[in-house]
């Protein structure tokens, strides 16, 4: 029998937060994390991997659950989907399709309508070549996608019962609901193109503020049907705006086309909340120099932010101190971890010790750990995380 509170709510984690007491040790710690409580155990996992291959062929043992090699923790998010990650959320998507035959290369159609060039026989693994993208003019839109974006598609809602199931039961262990959604730049750059993009912010705004409100008109039923059934405990954006020296677009840019629909939406989600009283996290990630959105992104209640890539300028160490109330995932150096165990340690001594004393801070690479990483490092690294981070 569930518990109640002392004012007679279900404390479900829907209707009310589970007491700590009965939350597992693992999803503690992430909930101390979020809360930025000072030197709690770091919470371990890892942002990605580009490096399997390679490390099957150093010796990386197979068929081990990597909880069990590298020590992570057991997951204490429970992600909603629906709505897209690096792309728009289509239903129904584009036909995977051959385009053109370039002898050892090859064009396609992916599922979200670009052009893509990629090595004939290999199209995942590597960054390919984009040479097209479905949203030209208004005319493109409205009448190549702006229909595969209906939020009354049968598709979004398939296995419903059965994933809100999922989602009560990780609710009733404590766990952070996640609402996963492809951010407002990400959106339109994988419906435009980066280059293009770029030139109709200026010249064609009454179709970026389209595309942006069907980015809203779709959001906010599909989140509203998960609310239903679950209180949710983050919005988590893919943002992906920022490259290694800042935004690609200015601050007045995010202000005018970006932060209206995402302030509306989060207004939305808050108001249809089953417990009301839940704090709403709000994560934004993005690749490159991040530091100059974060006061930007604080305006629609911004609480985490990540990966804090390196090699464009971000230290986590240096965030941190100026801004003490952030939530951070990320920050390690991958080249770093390609090189020596000296400079493995020296990184992760600077870092770990100051961010622990800190709070509020999970130590990842800095995007997914690349192929020149040798598995013997990482495994070094995943030890000092664990000698440092507790």
């Amino acid at each position: 029998m569930t518990p109640e509170t002392t004012t007679g709510t279900t404390a479900d984690g829907v209707h009310a937060p589970v007491p700590r007491e009965r939350m597992p040790e693992h999803v503690r710690k992430l909930r101390d994390t979020y809360e930025m409580v000072p030197g709690a155990p770091l919470f371990k996992r890892e942002f990605g991997y580009y490096c399997l291959d390679e490390w099957k062929e150093q010796g990386m043992p197979q068929g081990v659950p990597f909880a069990q090699l590298f020590d992570y923790d057991a997951g204490a998010n429970h992600s909603l989907s629906q709505l897209g990650w690096c792309e728009a959320a289509f239903s129904p998507s584009f036909e995977d399709k051959l385009i053109e035959d370039r002898g050892d290369h090859e064009v396609i159609q992916d599922f979200a309508g670009r052009h893509l060039l990629v090595f004939k026989g290999r199209r995942n693994g590597f960054m390919p070549e984009y040479i097209d993208h479905p949203v030209k003019n208004m005319k493109t839109w409205e009448e190549d996608v702006r229909w595969r974006m209906n939020p009354t598609s049968e598709e979004r809602y398939a296995n419903l019962s059965e994933r809100m199931a999922a989602a009560r039961a990780a609710a009733g262990q404590g766990m952070i609901i996640t609402q996963n959604l492809v951010g407002g730049y990400m959106y339109l750059r994988s419906l435009i193109g980066p280059e293009d993009l770029l030139y109709k912010f200026h010249d064609e705004p009454e179709l970026i503020h389209t595309c942006m409100q069907t980015w809203l008109e779709l959001a906010d039923p599909v989140i509203a049907g998960h609310q239903e059934h679950v209180t949710i405990d983050e919005l988590f954006l893919a943002e992906d705006i920022c490259y290694n020296t800042g935004p690609l677009i200015g601050p007045d840019m995010m202000r005018e086309f970006l932060l209206p629909y995402y302030q509306q939406l989060i207004a939305n989600l808050r108001s249809r909340q089953i417990d009301q009283g839940r704090h709403l996290y709000i994560q934004v990630d993005t690749d490159g120099y991040a530091n100059c959105t974060i006061p930007i992104y604080q305006e629609i209640g911004m609480d985490l932010m990540s990966p804090f890539e390196v090699a464009s300028g971000c230290d986590v160490a240096a965030v941190g101190r100026e801004y003490p109330e952030l939530v951070m995932f990320g920050g390690i150096d991958k080249r770093v971890l390609a090189r020596s165990k000296a400079d493995i340690d020296r990184m992760v001594e600077r870092i770990l010790p100051a961010m622990r004393e800190r709070g509020g801070y999970i130590p990842t690479c800095d995007h997914g750990v690349p192929e020149e990483v040798p598995y013997e490092n990482y495994l070094h690294y995943r030890k000092r995380c664990l000698g440092l981070g507790g």
